[in-house]
């Protein structure tokens, strides 16, 4: 590993990182009312969950959005930043979804300006010219540093897929073992949609998981809550 492989993985790990202060542990995407409504009660009605939401929901599309907006910042092309910026930011299901990948996306971005600045990144972030959410905030400031795309999308999903999992273990409740066995499970799912993610077209965007898509609009009438989603 030369000294450009051992820095982006530095950062990849720190960014990614359950530590860091995007306040991801505050959301569930849904899973909170798919528990209340039965859908989610053990190990393996969880992993078969989260595996359809990453395959065919809102895991691909953000990476298709984390992929695109790496790119158009690579190439500091300004038009197609702020088209992305634009469809991500409509492109979600339900409110408390906007509210879910808006804030992260802005912690993610207040936090690489304060502590991870570097050349160029002002600039980027300035022509996407809104509201920037989570999978774009990760995928310009990733590109800004010089970080592959390949693996900041597969750091990406696993963040996102572990953020699920420590939602569901909260929720079932699981124990810390069961909780790994579904992450080892979601190894080859998170593999293959990280490959469709890198190679589709943001005509590709759609998603299949109508339950979820209910569960998160469901979410904001829901009597008892921990998450915000």
């Amino acid at each position: 590993m030369d000294e450009a492989e051992a820095a982006a993985l530095y950062r990849l790990m720190t960014w990614l990182s359950p530590a860091f202060p995007v306040g991801a542990f505050s959301y569930s995407s849904g899973i909170e009312w798919a528990v209340e409504a039965g859908d989610i009660g053990d190990a393996a009605s969880l992993s078969d969950w989260l595996a359809a939401m990453l395959a065919e929901g809102s895991g691909f599309c953000d990476g298709v959005f984390l992929a695109h907006a790496h790119r158009a910042a690579g190439s500091r092309d300004a038009r197609a930043l702020r088209e992305i910026a634009e469809l991500s930011a409509a492109f979600v299901p339900s409110r408390e979804r906007q509210l879910e990948t808006s804030a992260q996306g802005r912690a993610f971005i207040e936090i690489a300006r304060a502590a991870w600045n570097c050349d160029g990144l002002d600039a980027v972030i300035a022509e996407c010219d809104g509201a920037i959410v989570y999978p774009v905030a990760v995928g310009l400031v990733a590109s800004v540093h010089a970080i592959p795309l390949a693996p900041t999308m597969h750091a990406f999903l696993h963040a996102v897929v572990s953020n699920w999992i420590s939602a569901g273990a909260r929720l079932v409740p699981l124990g810390q073992t069961d909780s790994q066995r579904v992450l080892a499970q979601l190894e080859p799912v998170v593999a293959a949609t990280a490959s469709r993610a890198l190679g589709a077209a943001l005509d590709d965007l759609g998603s299949a998981t109508f339950r979820a898509d209910l569960a998160s609009l469901r979410h904001e009438t829901q009597y008892t809550r921990l998450f915000r989603s």
